[in-house]
């Protein structure tokens, strides 16, 4: 494959990654966008969990892809996190793995658990108005 093509691959993963994150993070706090933002939440989850049983921990699919456009461009892994990767990318700052990846989860777990909090409220409101 050209490698020109290749690197546009590896820009699109990166930007497609810095969206989702911010997306599966702050996506909840604009209303219209919170019945996506539990969905990505979700299948983010059952990513690092579910499919996490067969590959690891925080398995993802489109990680695992981007790792191999990388390989072809002949980079070595910087990082077995992605977002430690992104961090040390974007920053140049090596702050240690196993801070990012707890950091990582707390803030992911904290992302989903608002997510849903805001899909009971709806869904209970919207039971009370449908009963009245």
């Amino acid at each position: 494959m050209d490698k020109i093509i290749l690197h546009i691959i590896d820009y699109f993963f990166i930007m497609f990654h810095i969206g989702l994150i911010l997306f599966n993070v702050f996506g909840w706090i604009i209303p219209r966008w919170r019945f996506y933002n539990l969905i990505t939440l979700s299948l983010t989850a059952f990513s690092w969990l579910i499919l996490g049983i067969w590959y690891g921990f925080g398995y993802c699919p489109f990680t695992d892809w981007h790792w191999r456009v990388r390989e072809l461009l002949g980079y070595t892994y910087d990082s077995n996190s992605y977002v430690h990767f992104l961090i040390l990318k974007i920053t140049g700052i090596h702050f240690p793995e196993k801070r990012i990846d707890f950091a990582t989860v707390i803030i992911f777990f904290t992302a989903y658990f608002i997510s849903i909090y805001f899909a009971v409220k709806k869904r209970i409101l919207n039971q009370k108005l449908k009963n009245q």
